[in-house]
């Protein structure tokens, strides 16, 4: 099983999220506070870290630096109860690899984690690709072109986005939220709405490959089928 470190000063959410991801196959080590949570990381052997960030006795932020100092590579997700735009950048400064604002749905968080964990391998992050291959369709995301022998079709700046995300995560479901607060910034009503206008932007792009679907999963999010 993955090794997490997990540090919530909540005890009724650090149990939950403890319970919800052990149940999903990863051995979790809670701590209650910072200090705990450094105890744990410098006695273990973890592969990826979550961070409250307002905690007791050493605070997520500064925990992360400590972190870091014997682990530059481990990847670092932050959890705050705050929204404010200087908390995320504080939070990026130190090299976290995403971060969650509270309330968020569990799903979220597993869905952040694995997205991290296939990227990172004996704690050396791999390049991110930039070519995926669609059917019959080759997307270039440095580009932002999707091309095909029928031509190609040059994408605005969060179709490219949005398709990056549906094909890192092709055959499996990516919660509307999720894409929201990764390319819109949040999943307001509007933001929705403006996000289904380009789903079936997409849908138009790829409909020259019967075999490419993007189903709409009611109430969940979208899926890429090849």
């Amino acid at each position: 099983m993955t090794p997490l470190l997990l540090a919530e000063d909540d005890p009724n959410l650090g149990e939950l999220l403890k319970e919800y991801l052990e149940a999903k196959g990863f051995e979790v080590t809670l701590a209650v506070n910072g200090e705990e949570a450094l105890h744990f990381f410098l006695s273990g052997t973890f592969s990826l870290c979550i961070l409250d960030v307002m905690m007791p006795k050493k605070d997520g932020f500064s925990l992360a630096r400590e972190i870091r100092l014997k682990d530059p590579h481990i990847p670092v997700i932050f959890l705050t109860a705050k929204s404010m735009k200087e908390d995320t950048l504080k939070g990026f400064e130190l090299g976290a690899d995403d971060y969650l604002t509270k309330p968020f749905v569990m799903e979220e968080l597993l869905f952040r984690i694995r997205a991290i964990l296939k990227r990172t391998t004996s704690g050396e992050i791999k390049p991110e690709p930039t070519t995926f291959s669609i059917g019959k369709f080759t997307l270039d995301t440095d580009t932002r072109t999707l091309t095909s022998d029928d031509g190609t079709v040059h994408l605005t700046t969060k179709e490219t986005a949005l398709l990056k995300l549906l094909c890192q995560n092709a055959q499996q479901t990516v919660s509307r939220s999720y894409a929201l607060k990764l390319i819109w910034g949040d999943d307001s009503y509007f933001n929705a709405r403006s996000m289904d206008v380009y789903i079936t932007k997409l849908r138009k792009h790829l409909k020259a490959d019967e075999r490419v679907r993007i189903l709409n999963l009611h109430g969940e999010g979208f899926k890429l089928i090849l």
